[in-house]
Parts: structure tokens; sequence; C-alpha cells
């Protein structure tokens, strides 16, 4: 044999036997991947083409106490981006879809940029970024018009990746035109620490695209209102572009809240409160040389025999509905904007004001339990010298000898400032004694003045109780600031008033005087309380001593009408006040809206069938106007407003007062409607509104 073709086919050999072993490895390696590991290569597949997209549930309805809806739901068009397909464009590509996205949406490219962004991500901007599921279409417009979806929904080709889709967003029905927004609150999406939290805690009812309450009642019961959300699974191709539904896990929608708030009686609430502003604006005061400022108000309703609230409002307001969608920079600027008047702040739970002569029933009190009787007399006259200062009666008008119930009634000053100096002098002279007791304090602490009430509302503001031991905690937190302000040279911008001020305030910032005593008797000086709590201690007076803790709710219930829970009035406790004692304020504040200061205001009105018992005030504020209040209840309710920098009580909510009263119990003239049966408001209903098969609502059942 040749040795050349010896050596060819010896190579051929070993290069088929190469080739052998080569098929023999990919089969074994085919035999594995199909058969062996078969299964799960196919689970990894079918995981790939799956996304899981979260269907956000239908959150519950906020109803009034007749069942009429406050808070719904209704559609919106909502564009969507499908992040998944756009990251799988060119960069070209993907600019140009943006900006179409943009100009269908009618905003700016960059806009719809950091919408896309996930939040903590370079570039987030707050509460504009993604916290949702990287799998899930992000929402970059709400409540786009019909034919802007259409658009989208009929050219896929020219958006990939975009959807238009109809989704639920909070509705807000406005029965017979009402506000209500801080009763009722807001939404907005949850943020990325929310939502760890939840994670932590395992809270399936909260996802990325979640939406929970900020305030108001929205934020109270909020667990209750979100529901649970469901889950679509979806096919999708190589692209992300989805083909169907691989499976759906239905959403379960919120509850319903049942609130104590009746519309009608809230309609007319917030009117009265608008008008009364606008008609102080135009008011000239003769004690500033302009007209009144009026820049803020608040009126509260209570039910007076459970504490439950039936109507309440606060200017200036806004409109709920703001949120809905997103709200822009601009408008959450405006809503926190002290040149706007703070319209996100709720006057009548968060407001602190010097709560003026309303305060005097409570002195009353005070004073009837620790010595003195309905029997005695104080000499009510122009004016009373504490020191070195003369503290004037209002308009500096005498009454000569009278008792608490002609002091009520006319509203004495100088009768109070007695009262408080004989306390201070008998208990307390010793200025520098944190610890002297003051029977007038204790008797403001006990009807529940200086601590929160407890409404089931958040935010809401304790008040303040500027007694000795206050005065000195104040003291120490500010005699730094004070003392170093006193101990360097006058400035052209610093007033005579602030440098003297500083000065005496850090030698003696501390002490309680006899002038601190005399003002706390009248609701003057440091002493600040909100409208509610006011119109609480007030309940208290028509009720017999009882403090309510305020509510709002009164049931949550199911999507298919069960009642889930009741939400019963609760007793924070009794004043320590006879009977007989209260009484005797109850008859001296009747006298109050027959002959007293709120007596011209409330000419004509049927009181011998609507007796409404009623206390004014007008608090004065350095360098402000002053602020007025009307405190009025009778055994059904308790109704309160006040305007700052509006002038007197009487004056500048007095009319307000009077109309809520005529509302409540259908007065028309001189004259109540039959049986108060024309206002659904006139006597809170007990029972709960009727829950349909259908999913309709009624009021409750007749006769309750």
């Amino acid at each position: 044999m040749i040795p050349g073709a010896h050596r060819s086919r010896l190579r051929l050999v070993v290069v088929q036997a190469l080739a052998f072993s080569l098929f023999a490895t990919l089969f074994v390696r085919l035999y594995y991947l199909q058969v062996i590991g078969g299964e799960s290569y196919q689970a990894q597949a079918a995981d790939q083409s799956v996304r899981d997209i979260v269907v956000q549930p239908q959150r519950g309805l906020i109803v009034d106490s007749q069942g009429r809806p406050l808070v719904a739901n209704r559609t919106s068009w909502v564009i969507s981006v499908d992040r998944t397909v756009l990251g799988k464009l060119e960069e070209r590509q993907r600019t140009e879809l943006v900006r179409r996205v943009s100009v269908v949406v009618d905003a700016p490219p960059e806009d719809v940029e950091a919408r896309l962004v996930t939040c903590g991500d370079p570039g987030s901007v707050r509460d504009v970024c993604w916290n949702g599921s990287p799998y899930q279409p992000v929402p970059v417009a709400t409540d786009v018009p019909k034919d802007v979806a259409l658009r989208v929904l009929e050219q896929p080709e020219d958006y990939p990746g975009v959807l238009a889709e109809q989704q639920d967003v909070r509705s807000y029905p406005r029965p017979f035109g009402i506000n209500a927004a801080h009763l009722l609150g807001y939404l907005s999406p949850i943020t990325e620490d929310e939502y760890d939290l939840a994670a932590e805690r395992d809270d399936r009812s909260l996802n990325g695209a979640s939406v929970v309450g900020r305030a108001g009642v929205e934020k109270e019961y909020d667990e209750w209102l979100r529901g649970l959300p469901g889950y679509r699974r979806v096919a999708v191709d190589s692209m992300g572009r989805v083909l169907g539904d691989d499976s759906v896990v239905e959403s379960t929608p919120g509850d319903t809240l049942v609130t104590s708030i009746d519309a009608k009686v809230q309609a007319v609430v917030e009117r009265q409160l608008a008008e009364r502003i606008a008609y102080q604006r135009t008011q000239f005061d003769d004690v500033t040389g302009r007209n009144y400022v009026a820049d803020s108000g608040a009126a509260v309703v209570l039910d007076a025999k459970t504490g439950r609230v039936v109507a309440m409002a606060s200017q200036p307001t806004y409109d709920p509905d703001v949120w809905t969608g997103g709200i822009s920079e601009a408008q959450l600027r405006r809503l926190y904007s002290e040149a706007a008047g703070t319209p996100l702040l709720s006057r009548a739970t968060q407001g602190q004001f010097a709560p003026g002569s309303t305060w005097k029933p409570f002195m009353t009190a005070g004073a009837l339990i620790n010595g003195y009787t309905v029997d005695s007399r104080l000499d009510c006259s122009s004016g009373f010298q504490v020191g070195n200062r003369v503290f004037k009666n209002y308009e500096s008008q005498p009454y000569g000898s009278i008792g608490f119930a002609k002091a009520l009634e006319v509203s004495c000053n100088t009768f109070f400032y007695r009262v408080g100096y004989d306390f201070w002098q008998r208990l307390g002279s010793d200025p520098a004694d944190v610890d002297a007791r003051d029977p007038l304090v204790e008797a403001a602490k006990m009807f529940g003045f200086g601590s929160r009430t407890g409404i089931d509302l958040p935010g809401e503001a304790p008040g303040r109780i500027a007694d000795r031991r206050w005065k000195q905690d104040y003291y120490e937190s500010q005699k730094d600031y004070y003392c170093d302000l006193s101990s360097r040279p006058q400035t052209p911008d610093t007033s005579d008033f602030v440098y003297r001020f500083a000065r005496e305030f850090c030698l003696e910032g501390n002490l309680y005087r006899a002038g601190d005593a005399v003002n706390f008797s009248i609701g003057q000086g440091d002493t600040i309380v909100t409208p509610l709590q006011l119109a609480r201690a007030y309940a208290a007076l028509a009720n017999g001593g009882t403090l309510w803790v305020p509510t709002v709710a009164k049931a949550l219930v199911s999507p298919d009408g069960e009642v889930l829970r009741r939400i019963a009035p609760r007793k924070a406790g009794r004043v320590d006040v006879p009977a007989r004692l209260l009484d005797y304020i109850d008859s001296a504040l009747e006298g109050v809206t027959r002959q007293g200061t709120m007596a011209w205001k409330m000419g004509g009105f049927p009181l011998d069938q609507v007796t409404v018992r009623a206390k004014t005030g007008s608090a004065e504020v350095y360098g402000k106007q002053s602020t007025g209040w009307v405190a009025s209840y009778n055994e059904d309710y308790v109704v309160v407003m006040m305007i700052s920098q509006g002038g007197t009580g009487s004056g500048s909510t007095g009319d307000g007062i009077r109309a809520i009263w005529e509302a409540l119990y259908g007065v028309e003239g001189e004259s109540v409607r039959p049986a108060r049966a024309a206002t659904p408001g006139t006597v809170p209903p007990a029972r709960l509104p009727q829950f349909l098969e259908d999913g309709s609502i009624m009021p409750p059942a007749a006769g309750e």
C-alpha cells in the first residue's frame, strides 16, 4: 500500500470519529433538554411569556345619613405606556413614540418621560415618578377625551406599547351643591415608604399603583374603603405586546362608609358661612379704620345627644376633585399658600382661636362649684384695674351689681375679671408658683379644652390652656431667643414693642400674673380652642353633662349591603357640675337670645317653639381684628360659627346662626313646619340607609 494513501485514510477515520462524537454529544444534550429537563425549561419559557397586571379595586362609596352619595366613582379614559415594549425600541423610535404620546395627551415630552421613571431611580421626580410594578403599564394621562383614546386604540401601529383603557376614579356628586372637602379628604398615590411598609406587613390590599386616603374620612377609613386588588395574567410576545388573558383574579370593591352628615344641612351651613364671610368683608371696622379682613371661618353642627357631626364647614376651602388624576405643582402650592388662606387647613378641627366670651359659661361653672353661688353678685363696672392697667368692659358699658345670669346675658367682662382676680389672689398670688390651684383652669380642662376631642378625622389640633405650667414651659423654650434679642442693640427692623417685649420676657416671662388670670376668665390671652372643641363643650351643657367623642362615621357596609361594623357614639366622660347648676347656666344662655347680646338677631324667631340658647363672643388678638363667635344649642343640636377677623360675634355670624336653625326646624317667618318633618336633618335618623339588592341606596325606613 502506498504510505500517503494510508495516512489519508487514517485522517478520514479520525474525522469520522470526531463527527460521530459531536453528534452523540448534541443528541445527549438534546435528549436532556427535551426529556429530562423539559418540564423545568418549559415552565421558565412560559413564565417569560406571561406578565402579571394589577387590577385596581373600585373604592368604596361615602354616603350621608340619608344614603346620598358624597363620594362615588366614575370611569375615566387613561393613557398608559408599557415600558417593556418601550425598552425594546431603538433610541430614535423611542423618542418618536414619546413625542407622539405627548402630543396626544397634550403634555410636554419631558413630563411623559418623568412619569415613566421608577421612583427612587436617578432622574425620578417626587409625586410624578412610577411606584408600580415594572410590568404594569404606566399611566401618563387621565381623563383624556374619548376621541383621543379611540385614536390610540384604532392606530396601534403608530402607538406600540401604548394602551387606552377605562379606569375608576373618584367623583363628587355634590348633593345640594355641597363641598365638604375637609370632611371627605382626598387621595394620592402611595409613596415608596408606604409600599415598602405594606410589603413588610404582607398587606395585599396595597400595591405600587394604589392610591390612598390623605385627609378626612378617606384617610381615617382608608383600609375599609380601598378594597382588594385583582390580578390579570396576560400572555405577551417577544416584544412584550399583549396577546391575550392567561388568567384573571377578580378585584374586591371597597366597603361603603355611612356618615352622620346630612347633605341638606351641610349645604345650608356651607352657604351661610361663605355668605357671612363675604358680607363682613364689605363692612367697615371703626377700630382699625378699614374693612374687615374676614380671612377664614368655620361652622359646626353636632347632635347634642350623641356628639355625631351633622355638618361641618371651613373657609377657605378647595375643590376635592383637584386631586383626581394627579394635582399640578401650581395647584398644590395654592393649597398650602398663606396668601390664599391655606385652603387645605380645616379651621373646624385644626384652626385654633381665642374663644372670647363664649368661654364664660365654663368659667361660670368653675366659679359656682368653687364657692360662688347663684345668688352671688359682683360689680359690672366700665373698667377693672389690675396693677397699673385698667381692663375695660366691652364698649365700657356698666351694669352695676349683677349676678352670673345677667353677666352671661350682657357678656360683662369686668364681672368675670373680678372672679378670675379673686381666685388668683386667694389661691395663687405668687406668680412663680406653677403648682398653685386655679378653679377656672380646672373647669376648662373638665369641659375638654386643651386636649383633642378624638374625632374620627386625622390631624386634629389640641388647642391650648395657657395656665401656669404652660407659661413656664413656653418660657423655657423661648428664653434663649428673647434674651439674645434683648441683649443686642435695637435695629431699625425691630420695633419698640418687640424690643420691649423681648426684654420683659427675658426677665420674667415665666410669671403668671393677675393680668393673665383675668384674661383667662374671659377667653383672652394665650388660650386657644378649635371650633369643634367649643361645640363639644356646649353639647355637654345641652345634654346634662356628657362629653362625647365627636364622630363622622356611623357604619361600614359591604358591597353586597351587609353591615360589617356599626360605629356607636362614645362617651369621653362627664363634667362634674351638679344638674341644678347646669340648668342655671342653661336658663341664663336662653336669656342671651331673648334679651341679651344675640336678641337683636333673633327677633321674630319662634323661640317658644324652638328654644335656642346662645353665647356670643368677640376675641381680640394683637395686631389683628376681632374674631367673632356665636355658640348656640337646644336639646337636639349645637350650632357654632366663627369668623376670624370678622368683627363682633353676633354682628359677624348671628345671621348665619339663625339661618341654620331655621333650616334645621323648617322655620318660615315666625312658625315651624308641622312635626319638623320637612327637613330630613331635623331629627338625625337612628337607622342606617337601606341597601337594596340592585345596588341602590334608599333613605332610612320611615318613622325613624
